[in-house]
């Protein structure tokens, strides 16, 4: 009954969504009384291939968030680690004030950092664009690292250490299977989050790094759904992808894998 349940969500919060877009990007919109539509029209998807910074704006999109997720790997990891793990002081007031900018609107934030990023001389860059984009993801990375340890707990690592295991065994043979979860979940948000960061990127790229949301916002101006749709369906085509190709290349260093075989007490992998 659970898994009748989980597919029939996904298909109606997911699935259906995606049909729809699909469908109006091809065909339109069907207004009550009018004849069904049936030929389609690639109408919409000639209007975003005739933009001309769009595949710029992909490449330079993705490459922000790759960057932006590998700087997320490594500042997650290490202070969910040391958060979940280690006791020092001063650590609920670091840990507050790294969260606090999901309480504070992100314009505020951006307008406080510009003149600190043009000093240093930031602004108007990639890298610029990139650090700012850690500002609503790592709190995130962060939250899901230190659960992932907080499950792991001490023992297991202590063992290897009595056994002499090094930093970096310790971390491919016993950590990194058991953050996989966690991992997937930091891939997706990152990537997505990152994508769709608009103001950030406006007010650090002074429209000098132009994403793939600075040339998709301009469009909801518009009146016509079909463009929307399609450029929807592109928009989510682009983190999904990323997040695959990412998947796989993680999947090249983790040493373990889930067995389907196995269940119950037994430990999960072979």
């Amino acid at each position: 009954m659970k898994q009748i349940g989980f597919y029939s969500a996904t298909l109606l919060f997911f699935l259906f969504p995606v049909c729809f877009f699909i469908y109006k990007s091809f065909f339109g919109i069907w207004r009550w009384g009018e004849a069904f539509p049936v030929d389609p029209d690639a109408r919409a998807w000639k209007v975003i291939a005739g933009e001309g910074e769009l595949l710029s704006a992909v490449v330079v999109s993705v490459g922000i968030a790759v960057m932006v997720l590998i700087l997320n790997l490594l500042i997650g990891l290490t202070a969910g680690k040391a958060f979940a793990l280690h006791r020092f002081r001063g650590k609920v007031i670091l840990e507050s004030m790294l969260m606090m900018p999901l309480f504070l609107p992100a314009l505020v934030v951006a307008a406080g950092l510009q003149l600190v990023f043009i000093r240093l001389g930031l602004a108007d860059t990639w890298l610029g664009v990139a650090v700012v984009h850690l500002i609503p993801t790592v709190p995130y990375s962060i939250k899901l690292f230190k659960s992932a340890y907080e499950g792991i707990g001490t023992e297991l690592i202590e063992q290897s250490m009595l056994l002499g295991g090094g930093a970096m065994d310790r971390f491919r043979h016993i950590e990194l299977p058991q953050l996989i979860p966690a991992m997937n979940s930091v891939l997706f948000l990152t990537v997505v989050i990152s994508l769709g960061q608009y103001v950030l990127t406006a007010i650090i790229g002074g429209g000098s790094v132009v994403t793939l949301a600075m040339i998709y916002y301009p469009f909801t101006r518009t009146a016509d759904e079909s463009v929307m749709s399609a450029f929807s369906l592109m928009f989510m085509m682009i983190p999904l992808i990323t997040y695959l190709i990412s998947v796989m290349v993680l999947k090249l260093f983790i040493p373990y894998r889930p067995s389907k075989k196995r269940r119950g007490n037994e430990t999960p992998w072979n």
